[in-house]
């Protein structure tokens, strides 16, 4: 039995680097948090990492390396649905959506929902190809 692979299968990943996240494969981590305005408490909050191990150099923690990954990723996917544009982009991650509870995407970062709103994402890109 073969199964029917869609192009949504690649769709996970941004087709380009909008917003200059990356240094190759490696995050800007400053970049990302300055764009989400991220405090370090914010930080320890998304992602569980403790306070004092939120550090953004060759020591960063892999847990927190990780999920800035996954949130340059995700602004990026944001991004390449505004034709790159960083102001809208920056602006629809900080308003709050009505779809989402009226939490803005930013806060569900800020408040640990990342999975939640990938998946909310993801959907919602995927409709919109079609």
């Amino acid at each position: 039995m073969m199964i029917k692979v869609t192009n949504d299968i690649f769709s996970t990943v941004a087709d380009r680097d909008y917003l200059s996240f990356f240094d190759k494969d490696v995050p800007k981590y400053n970049r990302v948090i300055e764009f989400l305005d991220f405090k370090k408490e914010d930080i320890s909050a998304a992602t569980e990492v403790p306070l004092s191990s939120v550090r953004y150099d060759k020591k960063i923690p892999k847990e927190l390396h990780d999920r800035i990954k996954e949130w340059a990723n995700l602004l990026n996917l944001v991004a390449e649905y505004f034709k790159g544009d960083a102001a809208k982009t920056a602006i629809w991650f900080t308003a709050p959506n009505p779809l989402l509870g009226n939490v803005s995407p930013r806060d569900m970062i800020r408040l640990g929902r990342y999975k939640k709103l990938y998946q909310f994402i993801f959907n919602a890109l995927a409709e919109n190809k079609r």
